[in-house]
């Protein structure tokens, strides 16, 4: 009889080493591959920038604050009705083509959709270049990335249930997109700061709460051995990762950003 509980207590202890090991490895996977969403979005919005730009008068479709000019590619995205389209579309694609694509696609192509994701919002994001100097913009991103790398250690450490937070949240956000609707109408700078203020607060929990919910979610379904799923929930755990860290970025911007 001890000889039996010796061998159940050894292998339950294999099983828990195992799955310590395959968490291990899939949060290094949700990293890596936000990761590369974001570079993929920052490369694409400073590209994006210098191809809508230019320094000769006679190419000028409207000039900028800091000289320079926007050539007919920027006036197209910046200053014509597809900005729009440019502004909204990566929005519709989370709201009704994410959860289609999770559902139809292989790992492969969920991969690359998160990918084409990424490029959308570099396209979305590359005003900001135009807006920001390099230096705000680089030191805003450093200061996002050390709170980001605190509060996504805080979700996976903490032994509190955040996911009573996450209904809260999530109704957060919803009131955010909506008042930044309504704002871009009424170009109330009170109404943007305390927009920026929220946003910062409610992506920095959502940060946190994702963390531990990708955590869980990898312990619930290891057991099964699906590797399709766990290797598509790692690429959706990014994306909700991913889209945390760059609201933080862009309401942080909002405060720490210096115009050109």
């Amino acid at each position: 009889m001890a000889e039996y509980q010796t061998m159940r207590t050894g292998a339950a202890g294999a099983r828990s080493a195992a799955i310590d090991a395959g968490l291990r490895a899939h949060m290094n996977k949700v990293y890596g591959t936000m990761s590369v969403g974001m570079l993929i979005t920052g490369l694409a919005a400073w590209a994006i920038a210098g191809l809508a730009t230019t320094s000769d008068p006679s190419m000028a479709a409207a000039q900028l604050p800091n000289g320079t000019y926007l050539n007919g590619l920027g006036a197209a995205i910046y200053a014509s009705p597809l900005r729009w389209v440019i502004m909204f579309a990566p929005l519709a694609f989370i709201l009704f083509g994410w959860g289609a694509l999770m559902r139809k696609a292989s790992a492969a192509g969920v991969q690359l959709g998160f990918f084409i994701f990424a490029t959308a919002i570099g396209l979305s994001l590359s005003s900001i270049f135009l807006v920001f100097t390099s230096y705000s913009i680089a030191q805003t991103f450093l200061v996002t990335a050390i709170a980001f790398g605190g509060l996504s250690l805080w979700g996976y450490t903490t032994q509190r249930d955040l996911s009573g937070m996450g209904t809260f949240l999530i109704m957060g956000v919803i009131g955010l997109i909506v008042a930044i609707v309504i704002n871009i109408f009424l170009q109330s700078p009170a109404m943007m700061f305390a927009i920026s203020a929220i946003g910062v607060l409610v992506f920095a929990g959502l940060t946190a709460f994702y963390t531990q919910q990708i955590k869980s979610d990898y312990v619930a379904h290891a057991a099964a051995g699906d590797q399709e799923w766990l290797d598509k929930a790692a690429i959706d755990g990014a994306l909700s990762l991913y889209i945390s860290f760059l609201n933080m970025f862009q309401f942080l911007l909002m405060f720490l950003g210096q115009q050109e």
